[in-house]
């Protein structure tokens, strides 16, 4: 998942790169750019970065994209399959030069084996659900004729409940 299945602008590419090296850590893909729903220029790219030290990457980061530490939101995450607590770091960043947007996740490096797990088991899904989410995002993206809850919703709905597998618990725990 350090590629992606959909192709990402040269200024994605770059952006990605130079954070990459930045960092010096391997950035890993997941989400809607790894399958066939992904609307280039309106969904987000899902990215989770594992460390040894959370907090020093999250100053890095801030450094790198001039972000304020309250941007940083820390989560805890009940993995499906394992039923492990994995506590980690949420952040929105919004590149308004290129129009495009990367959800962060930062982990602790204990968790990468379980946390890339849980995103493959949504990395391929049936056509029926790429079907659907192709039209309750074309009808979010394009003709923003549904709200963002009921968007985001069906989302879940699609990706858990029709699929058979268990819903996705988030909670933040540091709503600064």
């Amino acid at each position: 998942m350090e590629t992606t299945r959909n192709k990402l602008t040269e200024d994605e590419k770059n952006f990605f790169l130079k954070l990459s090296n930045y960092l010096d850590t391997k950035l890993y893909f997941f989400g809607s750019i790894q399958r066939g729903d992904y609307f280039p220029n309106s969904s987000d790219i899902d990215v989770d970065i594992f460390t040894h030290n959370e907090n020093s990457t999250i100053i890095q980061m801030m450094n790198f994209l001039d972000a304020k530490r309250s941007d940083f939101k820390k989560f805890v995450w009940k993995l499906n399959k394992s039923n492990t607590l994995a506590y980690g770091y949420k952040f929105m960043y919004k590149n308004k030069e290129n129009s495009f947007s990367v959800e962060f996740s930062i982990y602790n490096e204990k968790y990468k084996h379980e946390i890339l797990y849980e995103h493959n088991a949504k990395k391929d899904i049936p056509f029926y659900a790429t079907i659907l989410l192709i039209i309750i995002k074309f009808l979010f993206y394009t003709l923003h004729i549904i709200p963002a809850d009921w968007y985001i919703q069906s989302k879940k709905f699609i990706l858990s409940t029709l699929l058979f597998k268990k819903d996705d618990h988030f909670v933040v725990i540091d709503p600064k």
